[in-house]
């Protein structure tokens, strides 16, 4: 009996044996599954942040060029009035002059915004606000301060 007893005690330890083994293979394999979802997911997440930022930069690429273009148009009708003022306006005396001078400003403005767009608009105005900074920063406080008495007047 003692001999049973002790091999049911062995039997018992290596059946404990077994199930923690097993226990902890089982515990590792959902490990491994949990890091291979948690990767999957990664994956899918970086995936779709991917597609997302493809689709931003298409979108904005798609309104800079639309904006260009709007751009390119709003320079050819300033030439197109330049030459309406000049073919309908007074040719001589003061107002002739006014006119030529009216006109000349419009056909120079719509030759700018065709030929340099909204990145040379940009490109300049950094120039001007670069080589003048303080007077930028006081006519920036100034709009600042008309559309503040703009907005809280109509409130």
């Amino acid at each position: 009996m003692a001999n049973t007893f002790s091999k049911t005690k062995e039997d018992a330890k290596n059946l404990g044996t077994d199930i923690k083994r097993d226990a902890k293979d089982l515990g590792q394999q959902a490990m491994d599954k949990a890091k291979d979802i948690a990767s999957n997911v990664g994956d899918r997440a970086r995936d779709a942040a991917a597609g997302a930022q493809h689709m931003a930069g298409e979108v904005a690429s798609n309104i800079g060029h639309k904006a260009e273009d709007a751009t390119s148009a709003v320079g050819g009708g300033m030439k197109s009035l330049a030459g309406q003022v000049r073919e309908h306006g007074p040719r001589e005396g003061m107002f002739g002059s006014a006119t030529s001078a009216v006109a000349d400003t419009l056909e120079k403005g719509g030759r700018y915004l065709q030929e340099e767009g909204l990145r040379g608009i940009g490109e300049d105005l950094t120039g001007l606000i670069r080589r003048n900074p303080i007077p930028a920063v006081l006519v920036g406080i100034g709009v600042g301060f008309l559309l503040a008495r703009a907005t809280s007047s109509r409130s």
